[in-house]
């Protein structure tokens, strides 16, 4: 039998100290990296004190992980909420310097809110905007890998429920049919290539953030998240996988009727080049 060998890839060899030291060094590369960074996080909160202060709590843990220049947390409250969530807060800013409670009455929708708290970030000269819906719907475990691709110098990386790795739990059917349905219909009709169009968790430059509200966000209901990744459909962007629970089933005729409104009128603009 003749004497046969197995080929092996031509690898480096590297001691053990020099792969460390490769390592040591772009751990440090990414430290030097976030201590420049000012991390600013918007939260909209409503009737959540059951689980208000638990989240805050998790959230600030996992971005204390990085050496941040600073963090900031903004949770921006209204006269949606009726129970004892912004008072919880309240008194956990003892605790938390960087909790900003902030409330917002003149909110006329949820949408208010969310630009709220982006207008709060940016107002405190945050570099970064963390976009997180509260209740634990998104998970803080999934916080990391949204900083890990920022670095690799992205405008906006986006939460996928609907690429590899992402999944969407404790939701009706009919939640994710209608996700998955405008995800498909909007990158048609936009020429986006996004695996989810739809999603709410999502890290964004200061400039990015900037640019999309000077665009304008029309939308006065679910929309306008995917009214903000059509905004920023030219810039550099990526998708990580989210875990999404516990969908609100506030889905009616008139989201979306609002959706397929505001769809149709951004597709006519981007017909006419003014998009």
């Amino acid at each position: 039998m003749p004497n046969t060998r197995v080929a092996r890839p031509n690898l480096q060899k590297r001691s053990v100290s020099s792969i460390i030291r490769e390592m040591t060094a772009q751990t440090s590369m990414s430290d030097s990296i976030f201590a420049s960074i000012s991390l600013g996080i918007a939260c909209p909160m409503a009737n959540e004190e059951a689980c208000a202060v638990s989240f805050v709590n998790s959230v600030l843990t996992q971005c204390a992980s990085y050496s941040f220049k600073r963090v900031e947390f903004f949770a921006i409250l209204d006269r949606a909420s009726c129970d004892r969530t912004r008072e919880f807060l309240d008194e956990l800013t003892n605790e938390r310097p960087e909790l900003h409670v902030v409330w917002a009455p003149d909110n006329r929708c949820v949408v208010d809110a969310y630009v709220r708290g982006y207008r709060e970030a940016l107002s405190a000269g945050c570099d970064w905007i963390l976009e997180i819906d509260a209740s634990f719907s998104h998970q803080p475990c999934d916080i990391p890998q949204f900083f890990q691709k920022m670095i690799e110098g992205y405008d906006c990386v986006f939460g996928s429920r609907f690429g590899g790795g992402g999944r969407i739990t404790d939701t009706s059917q009919k939640r994710k049919l209608i996700s998955r349905g405008g995800t498909m219909l909007t990158n048609a009709l936009m020429g986006t290539d996004l695996s989810d169009m739809t999603s709410g968790f999502e890290l964004f430059s200061r400039d990015a953030l900037k640019y999309v509200l000077s665009k304008g966000i029309y939308s006065r209901g679910h929309f306008f998240q995917t009214e903000i990744k059509i905004h920023c459909r030219n810039l550099r962007v990526a998708e990580v996988p989210i875990h999404y629970r516990a969908a609100s089933p506030g889905v009616d005729t008139s989201v979306l009727k609002d959706s397929l409104y505001h769809l149709w009128r951004m597709y006519r603009l981007r017909r006419r080049g003014q998009l």
